[in-house]
């Protein structure tokens, strides 16, 4: 029997042994997932997502919720055509509507149920809009995902207000950012576009992991490639066999790589910069 085949039988058998008690804890489970992916048993995309279902046992809501003051919102005070022009503007699908007398939330607009009186002309006053407030969902901060992800597929709610200890408003939660938790960012056709590199007061530039292979070789005048990863993040973790920690330093395709943020099981931004003096990289434009 050759060595590959016994090494692969090898894995198979341990891997069998997680279904009879083994292994005993977490950290052995990640690294027999990581011999896997070594092996290309599985692929890297799968190996961060079962990482990132481990993690949703652990995170709090507190962890991936959108703060208060960061809130896209609707105040009862303002006129109905502001109301509509934010809903508009912002092209959200559910918003929290702030009462204007007690700054409390009174109720959530479904931006469809609007848009259904809109279209029927039946939407011409406050008073009507009040109608199509449905009630606020509660959870507090401290929630673990996993239970909060339970309870959206049960109530079959997207959304749910955030409350503190002193069960005041701290933020809010959807049911992507729960799931963003275990694919990774989710942007759709109204996210901002935004550039993924840009200078930074370093002296290098700041990059984003999400900055594809296309854009990076582009900008940083190299030839990276890879038939199944697109983003530069997913290019490192893969050359690393790891994910690369906070502040880690490294030197890459001729570039010196600088982790700005990351938070265990993904980096968020680089900072990079040329490993020669003088070598050449294409300006962001003005």
């Amino acid at each position: 029997m050759s060595s590959d085949t016994s090494s692969g039988s090898s894995w198979l058998e341990r891997f069998a042994k997680i279904f009879s008690g083994e292994p005993e804890s977490r950290e052995d489970l990640e690294t027999l997932l990581e011999e896997a992916e070594a092996q290309d048993l599985i692929e890297h995309d799968a190996l961060m997502m079962i990482k990132g279902v481990l993690n949703v046992f652990e995170t709090r809501v507190r962890d991936v919720m959108v703060p208060k003051v960061q809130l896209s919102y609707v105040d009862e005070a303002d006129p109905i055509e502001v109301i509509l022009d934010k809903i508009l503007e912002s092209a959200h699908s559910r918003y929290p509507v702030f009462s204007a007398d007690t700054d409390e939330v009174v109720g959530i607009l479904l931006a469809k149920d609007v848009l259904q009186a809109v279209t029927k002309h039946s939407l011409t006053d406050l008073s009507q809009l009040r109608e199509l407030y449905r009630a606020p969902v509660m959870v507090s901060e401290s929630k673990r995902l996993n239970i909060l992800l339970k309870e959206f597929k049960k109530s079959r709610n997207h959304m749910a207000l955030v409350v503190d200890e002193y069960g005041e408003l701290a933020g809010l939660v959807t049911i992507e950012d729960v799931l963003e938790e275990i694919v990774g960012d989710i942007e759709d056709e109204h996210d901002e576009s935004e550039d993924n590199i840009q200078k930074h007061i370093s002296g290098g530039f700041l990059v984003e992991a999400i900055t594809s292979l296309e854009d990076f070789n582009k900008f940083f005048k190299t030839d990276l490639e890879d038939e199944q990863l697109e983003t530069i993040g997913g290019l490192i973790s893969k050359d690393l066999g790891r994910i690369p920690s906070e502040e880690e330093e490294f030197d890459f395709a001729g570039l010196m790589f600088k982790v700005l943020k990351a938070d265990g099981r993904r980096v968020d931004c680089f900072i990079v910069s040329p490993l020669e003096t003088g070598q050449d990289v294409a300006q962001p434009a003005d």
